[in-house]
């Protein structure tokens, strides 16, 4: 039964499709693709990224012992370690040390807004292409893809600035200034150096991807607009004498 309910969906949906590439041309279509594009590129640089940094370790029976922490995204660094340079621990001073912070909210929240928005995208090009003729001719459709354009607008905002923030809090989680904090740093005879960490060029990058999701998503608001029948009334209302 559940086949059978499935394939009458989907040719109810066949009967009204009328294929039309042509709207991949038109601004609205257009900037559909853009929007897909991008969400995936800021899908992909923030959830993507893994990385380390790298201490340089001198204790009781160890000199320069290179020690490493990695990290990747959704960014939960306090749950990331620094293991004993050595199986006896530097005598016994030396213990487990984690990075500072949990970024994770901020993270997800940035990488699910560019997962949704790329699933709705995908849904949207299908209207325009196969259903466009319904699109046009029931208002409900463009209404509804003017509330979604302006909330998505708003959501690329707050994500954007939000992972921007935590992405700054990461820099400082995992730079040089970490070293003051390391309590097993400070035992007689130990010195920790910092060394390195990857760099996270890629993530200022999703920030920007970021960015342009919001520009664009804001001049989609104009664009779908224009197709519902509050700009038709508009117009009729500011024409009347």
């Amino acid at each position: 039964w559940s086949w059978f309910l499935l394939a009458a969906l989907v040719s109810s949906m066949m009967v009204g499709l009328r294929v039309d590439f042509s709207m991949l041309l038109e601004p609205l279509g257009f900037v559909k693709v853009l929007e897909w594009i991008l969400a995936i590129f800021a899908f992909a640089t923030c959830g993507g990224f893994q990385g380390e940094t790298t201490l340089l370790v001198s204790c009781k029976g160890v000199v320069n012992k290179t020690i490493t922490a990695a990290f990747a995204y959704p960014f939960r660094l306090n749950t990331v370690v620094f293991s004993a340079p050595d199986p006896k621990g530097c005598g016994g001073t030396w213990a487990d040390v984690y990075l500072m912070g949990n970024f994770s909210s901020s993270a997800q929240f940035f990488v699910t807004l560019a997962a949704l928005v790329f699933l709705y995208c995908l849904t949207a090009l299908v209207v325009y292409i196969g259903y466009n003729h319904v699109y046009q001719q029931n208002n409900k459709f463009p209404l509804a893809d003017l509330v979604i354009s302006v909330l998505a607008a708003f959501l690329w905002l707050v994500s954007t600035f939000v992972w921007a923030k935590a992405l700054a809090d990461i820099k400082v989680s995992t730079g040089a200034s970490i070293i003051p904090g390391i309590e097993s740093c400070k035992a007689p005879g130990t010195t920790c150096h910092f060394l390195s960490v990857t760099s996270m060029g890629i993530l200022n990058v999703s920030v920007v991807f970021g960015l342009l999701n919001m520009i664009l998503w804001a001049g989609n608001v104009w664009l779908v607009y224009k197709d519902t029948n509050l700009h038709s009334q508009w117009n009729r209302i500011s024409e009347s004498p």
